[in-house]
């Protein structure tokens, strides 16, 4: 059966060494990001014990791998499409029976492991770019179990376990529910229902010290006192495969992480993603990107916050389009789905200047615009193309395809446009994103990018297990052609909605589509 080329699900790997430092307030904060089944991330797994069930049962590259890619994606549509202000969500068991507080729809991204807390405790929590507050299960009355089916051993935290927790009162600005509270310096409760799939959170808001690597020379540990939700009630997905050792959000409101470091001082209120084509990169808080870079305004509905752009046109090729739309920029979103006219203008601008006949032997590849290598081909030429944005200025697109291999044995057969079709809304997902630093500068309200080895920023992509695990930096550019059998498979995968954002208050997460292990590995040093 021929197989697309894999595209990677991201694992942000969060490296904390052991040592505590004072943060400046210029620093950017950040940490390693791998995919979630990378060679890195196998050895670090396997140095502790997490066998082969840490890969998955569909080989990266089938035809299978892909298409569970893109059922996730669809389904995280339907379920955003269901975002209606009335929509009724079963409640969880909260502390605070009569608390309760809608949020975006779930839209779960990106995980890997991160320090919290004194001493170290290492969770693998969910990276989310779609929804705002940080949680980890935490003195559980109804948590997903501790062993996951990929065989790693969960931790639960507990305020009275860290010497470096503090309670979050009711009277904390950061308190949504104080109606709910008994007194002002009462434990301030929270509960976030989300409408994916009956899936929600409650307990207390907590804080405590989270551990990043400070962006200069030194590469030093920093300190980051944090709000995050002690998670003691969790239902739906998130006792399943979904989250179930925490989520790290990402989104604009105050309780989300990047929000938390810029009102303390702690960095700017911007943060950049970088995914190099084998799954290994980097994330920064505090980074504003550079003079150099190409930007676009957010379209910030302030009801519904996401980071939202304008696409004007498309270039592909020799070829110029106009377009008057809306797109999620979305990094929890594995394949990037378009609607029409997007969708098919970009498809047919790419096969109208495509030489080879179309491949269409294999119903289960999710890909409508494929073409066949010729008997002696061994490369495969790149169309440039990307998004006209609302400024006038180009979003490239330098990893646009997908590539077809059969398994048995593995031979390259074909290639495709790696774009899926939706109904209404259009998410520039992680396989758009390779190659480039994105900057979401949240005090300009602007999306930022270029061109970028993603390795220049960090000296080291190692994980803490034996051996070398470093990877080879990618060109920062695309090639006008590349041989495929020595392109290494792409990262990340995140979901969010790209249509003008609706007046609901449901969470924004894709619950069901797994794709990025966030591990915090906590590293804490005992002096």
């Amino acid at each position: 059966m021929a197989s697309p080329s894999p595209l990677p699900l991201l694992l942000l790997l969060l490296l904390l060494s052991a040592a505590a430092a004072a943060a400046s307030s210029a620093a950017a904060l950040g940490f390693d990001i791998h995919h979630r089944f990378s060679e890195p991330v196998r050895r670090w797994a396997e140095s502790r014990r997490h066998p082969g069930a840490w890969w998955p049962e569909a080989p990266q590259g089938s035809a299978e791998y892909y298409a569970a890619l893109a059922r996730h994606d669809q389904a995280l549509l339907l379920h955003r499409r269901n975002l209606a202000g009335d929509a009724a969500a079963p409640a969880p068991a909260p502390p605070h029976p009569r608390a309760r507080l809608r949020r975006r729809e779930l839209h779960l991204p990106p995980q890997l492991p991160r320090t919290l807390g004194t001493p170290n405790v290492t969770f693998l929590v969910a990276l989310d770019t779609g929804s705002d507050l940080f949680w980890v299960p935490c003195d559980c009355k109804q948590c997903a179990p501790t062993t996951s089916p990929f065989n790693f051993e969960f931790n639960i935290y507990s305020p009275s376990q860290s010497s470096t927790s503090k309670k979050v009162p009711c009277s904390s600005s950061f308190c949504d529910l104080r109606s709910t509270c008994t007194g002002a310096n009462s434990s301030c409760p929270y509960v976030v229902e989300y409408m994916t799939e009956n899936t929600s959170t409650s307990g207390v808001l907590v804080e405590d010290v989270l551990y990043f690597t400070q962006e200069d020379a030194r590469s030093k540990i920093v300190e980051a006192p944090v709000v995050f939700g002690c998670g003691q009630f969790q239902t739906g997905s998130f006792l399943d495969a979904a989250a179930p050792n925490g989520l790290f959000g990402l989104g604009m409101k105050k309780t989300s992480v990047p929000s938390i470091l810029s009102s303390k001082g702690l960095t700017s209120n911007s943060f950049s993603m970088c995914f190099g084509s084998d799954g290994i990169g980097r994330i920064n808080f505090g980074d504003k990107g550079s003079a150099g870079q190409d930007e676009t305004p957010f379209n910030v509905d302030n009801s519904y916050p996401q980071y939202n752009i304008s696409i004007t046109g498309l270039q592909v090729g020799n070829k110029t389009t106009q377009a008057e739309v809306y797109a999620l920029v979305d990094s929890g979103t594995s394949i990037t789905l378009l609607a029409d006219p997007l969708y098919t203008q970009l498809g047919q601008a790419f096969t109208s200047q495509v030489k080879g006949s179309r491949f269409t032997s294999d119903p289960s590849v999710p890909f409508e615009y494929c073409y066949r290598l010729g008997q002696n081909q061994t490369t495969v030429s790149t169309l440039e193309m990307g998004f006209i944005t609302k400024n006038g200025n180009l979003y490239p697109v330098l990893h646009p395809y997908a590539l077809l291999y059969n398994t048995q044995p593995r031979t390259l057969v074909a290639y495709c446009l790696a774009i899926v079709k939706s109904s209404n809304v259009n998410i520039i997902g992680e396989n758009f994103m390779i190659g480039l630093r994105l900057v979401f500068d949240r005090e300009r309200l602007v999306l930022g990018w270029e061109k970028f080895n993603c390795y220049n920023d960090t000296s080291s992509s190692t994980l803490p297990v034996n051996g070398n695990s470093s990877a080879p930096a990618p060109a920062a550019f695309a090639p006008s052609s590349f041989t495929p059998e020595a392109t290494k498979q792409k990262p990340n995968n995140a979901q969010a909605p790209a249509a003008p954002p609706r007046s609901s208050h449901s969470s924004h997460l894709n619950v069901m589509a797994n794709k990025f292990l966030v591990l915090f590995l906590l590293v804490v040093a005992i002096l």
